[in-house]
């Protein structure tokens, strides 16, 4: 069954081979959507949306952080598909530094990218969301900004998913009366390209001795919540916030 046959989406950040965005724009056509993928090299989407199956996917450049990038990008999308059904803000940066280390460069870069990013874009298809009266707007937060840091994000990174999460249920909130759902998903350790190379055993045995289920997540796990959350199997569900950490932040 293709939950998402006739379908459109924008998945930004999605050009890494093993990122979240990735797997999901994958998982995303497997269930018959058809897919734009954004990211900073146009060459980089291209490529990435070529390798998708099915056919009929693009890849567009976009800084999620340039509000008229974002403009011009969801509107070009728009133009080619004629609707998009669902957004997937995965763009995102992360810094690994300490409080008193946080510089105002390092503040607007992982802010900018992750948070306002996140708002640009929503912006960019709002519009067009309500004038269908539906959508599924799909952010992505982090364990980080749950538990006050992560692995490797810093205080700084921990706002910024934070911030997502405000952002989210505001949007779910004021977005309702169009039947357009907002939400977040929450990873914990996800072995991705951010993360690759930069464990050591030690480090890793360490991570694994905190997750209840005993293994890191892969991008896959992520990507099955987001299907969920982007399909009309989460009609009635709309500013929530779903956890995808194996039980490592079991309340």
């Amino acid at each position: 069954m293709q939950l998402l046959k006739g379908k459109t989406a924008i998945i930004t950040g999605a050009a890494s081979k093993r990122g979240l965005g990735k797997a999901t724009a994958k998982l995303f056509a497997e269930h018959g959507a058809k897919i734009a993928i954004f990211d900073l090299s146009a060459e980089a989407a291209q490529a990435a949306a070529a390798d998708l199956p099915g056919e009929g996917h693009i890849g567009l450049a976009c800084n999620v952080t340039d509000k008229a990038e974002c403009d011009a990008a969801s509107a070009a999308v728009i133009g080619t598909f004629g609707q998009v059904d669902i957004l997937v803000n995965n763009a995102g940066i992360t810094q690994p530094l300490k409080i008193m280390d946080i510089a105002p460069e390092n503040y607007d870069a992982v802010l900018d990218v992750n948070l306002r990013g996140t708002l640009y874009m929503s912006q960019a298809l709002i519009p067009h969301m309500k004038s269908r009266k539906t959508g599924s707007i799909v952010n992505l937060s982090s364990v980080s900004a749950q538990r006050g840091g992560g692995i490797f994000g810093g205080p700084h990174y921990s706002a910024a998913k934070a911030g997502i999460l405000g952002l989210t249920k505001a949007m779910a909130r004021e977005l309702a009366p169009f039947n357009v759902r907002s939400n977040a998903i929450c990873p914990g350790f996800i072995a991705t390209d951010i993360t690759g190379g930069a464990l050591t055993p030690e480090m890793m045995t360490m991570i694994l001795e905190g997750i209840p289920m005993g293994r890191a997540g892969e991008a896959s796990d992520v990507a099955g919540c987001a299907l969920f959350l982007a399909s009309e199997l989460s009609a009635y569900v709309t500013g929530s916030e779903v956890d995808v950490n194996g039980g490592s932040l079991i309340h």
